[in-house]
């Protein structure tokens, strides 16, 4: 080992928000790094970013190590742990390692559209396998989530062994394996273990996390007990819910029809492995109609108020095959993600109004999360011993609440680190010792872009104050031509006179012009500002605002 070799962390995304994660470990002297990726996620736009579709991690950072990046090890094939891969792995043309599941699911969303992202190519890697890149050796460690195959990675090199745990909880009775391997992390801690890069997104919650199989029993009560349809919303990937769901079902003898594409990927993938051995098959949306409202499940797509999911148009009575009635009962078995409040309580508004029962986790277990509260992170700390506990996976409440539990607990460091911070972890005193450049970039219709190259900015502006477009034609001698051309959108059509907005700024480009004395009506570009600087000075006179204008003049 040269002495001017490091160990080195750098978050570009997850670390200071949930979502996006994006994990960097960096191993040499500075000028000659290695690195290793972890995770490649996305999150996912609220209404502060009009038309935007996803929210990526920006790694510039990588441009100049590109040649340095070994390998993008993937923990598990959450959307905010994955889902920015397709779209970001073309321009690092490095090999990918994840797990069976998530590789299918990849394949799966890639089908689905079309080409419009290209294939990666992944290798397999599941909990138990090592691989070994440049100067690192990367173990999976089997870890409980809600998910299929989710790991956690101890990742070896000359200086120390670092435990990053992904997403993980400890279930005894989870509805799908595997079990959080204790006896593995254990060894681990005996092995030694340097730093621990831990989950934070449940560290303010007291005690331990419910077991799935509580959540299973709830279910199977409430659909056993029903007297109409019984419908589930849950997030798409949670593949032992969705499989306790349809054993309740069957068990109560009720069919289960499955709604959303998203749903069904994940479905058809978690059979292609053998996930859903001895489920009985599904129905389709065309015999829904035919089945007595006691007799039937609809496990369905829409917890988080997306608009196009399933959830949303039943809740506005758009599908042609499926409805609901007055005494259905639609369970929650979700938590809300964080800016999606709204949008749920308007579904569930549309659901009430036709007389649909609602049940969240507030009325019954509905619903666990796949993430580690306090005891159980402190578990994790009597298992690893690690000398370091870096928070990470959480905002900044999170990450505050669990620096503080690793500090009562013992641990000698806990450094605080957010996403473009380079931690040095060995040799030396674990520190900042730099900043990356990071930050968001945005998916939008089939390009990617800055918040600028995107138009972002303008597009908020429309959405606020609408647009105006004006073209005035000048004869030979720069005088007004018939009258000029606008079009507004978004404006309000009278303004509060009463007088129709249009024509109030159908006016004020004339007066404009006409202001102007024809001697200098040469400057084409000086007449365009000074009807822009009008119609944006009559709106807002007329409305109180100002809106986008663009003025064109035209001579002929």
């Amino acid at each position: 080992m040269a002495k001017q070799d490091e160990l080195v962390f750098l978050p570009l995304g997850g670390v200071g928000e949930i979502g996006m994660n994006l994990a960097l470990y960096g191993y040499g002297p500075p000028e000659h790094r290695q690195w290793i990726m972890v995770d490649c996620g996305v999150t996912f736009p609220g209404p502060d970013l009009p038309g935007v579709d996803l929210v990526l991690p920006d790694i510039r950072f990588l441009a100049s190590e590109r040649k340095n990046l070994k390998a993008i090890i993937i923990t598990h094939a959450h959307e905010d742990h994955y889902g920015a891969l397709a779209d970001l792995w073309p321009g690092l043309n490095v090999p990918v390692y994840a797990s069976g599941f998530t590789a299918g699911l990849l394949e799966a969303k890639r089908n689905f559209e079309k080409a419009k992202i290209g294939e990666v190519p992944v290798t397999p890697f599941k909990a138990g396998d090592t691989i070994n890149v440049g100067p690192f050796s990367i173990e999976g460690v089997a870890v409980n989530h809600s998910i299929p195959e989710p790991m956690s990675l101890m990742i070896r090199t000359p200086v120390g062994n670092v435990i990053h745990t992904g997403d993980w909880k400890i279930d005894h009775e989870p509805s799908l394996g595997p079990l959080t391997d204790e006896t593995r992390f254990r060894q681990l801690g005996d092995e030694g273990v340097l730093a621990l890069m831990c989950d934070s997104t449940n560290a303010l919650r007291d005690g331990v996390s419910p077991s799935e199989k509580d959540v299973s029993e709830s279910l199977r009560k409430i659909i056993e007990n029903a007297e109409g349809r019984v419908a589930i919303t849950t997030f798409s990937s949670n593949v032992g819910r969705i499989r306790t769901v349809a054993e309740a079902a069957e068990a109560a003898g009720r069919e289960v029809l499955l709604l959303g594409s998203s749903l069904k990927r994940v479905v058809n993938v978690a059979q292609d492995i053998g996930l859903m051995e001895g489920v009985k098959p599904f129905i389709s949306e065309d015999e829904y109609g035919y089945i007595p409202r006691d007799k039937v499940v609809v496990i369905l797509t829409g917890s988080q108020g997306e608009a196009r999911a399933a959830l949303a148009k039943l809740s506005r009575d758009e599908m042609r095959n499926v409805a609901f009635a007055a005494g259905d009962i639609v369970v929650f078995s979700s938590r809300a993600i964080p800016g999606n409040e709204k949008a749920i309580q308007d579904i569930k508004n549309g659901l009430v109004e036709q007389g649909v029962h609602i049940i969240t986790d507030t009325e019954a277990l509905v619903h666990v999360s796949g993430h580690p509260r306090r005891n159980e992170l402190q578990r994790m700390y009597e298992w690893t011993r690690p000398k370091i506990v870096v928070p990470v996976h959480g905002e900044a409440t999170h990450l505050t609440a669990h620096k503080e539990l690793a500090e009562q607990s013992g641990i000698a460091v806990v450094p605080r680190v957010r996403n473009g911070d380079i931690l040095r972890l060995a040799p030396g005193p674990v520190e900042v010792i730099g900043e990356a450049p990071h930050g968001r970039i945005y998916k939008d219709g089939t390009l990617i872009g800055d918040f600028d190259e995107m138009g972002i900015g303008e597009r908020k502006k429309l959405s606020y104050v609408g647009h105006v477009a004006v073209n005035v034609v000048l004869d030979a001698r720069y005088d007004i031509v018939g009258d000029p051309d606008l079009v507004s959108i978004g404006l309000p059509v009278y303004d509060d006179e009463g007088e129709e907005m249009e024509d109030t700024l159908f006016d004020a480009a004339i007066s404009a012009i006409e202001s102007i004395p024809r001697a200098r009506r040469k400057d084409i570009d000086m007449l365009q500002e000074a009807v822009r600087r009008a119609i944006r000075s009559a709106a807002n006179q007329a409305w109180g605002k100002k809106p986008v204008v663009t003025a064109f003049v035209t001579r002929v």
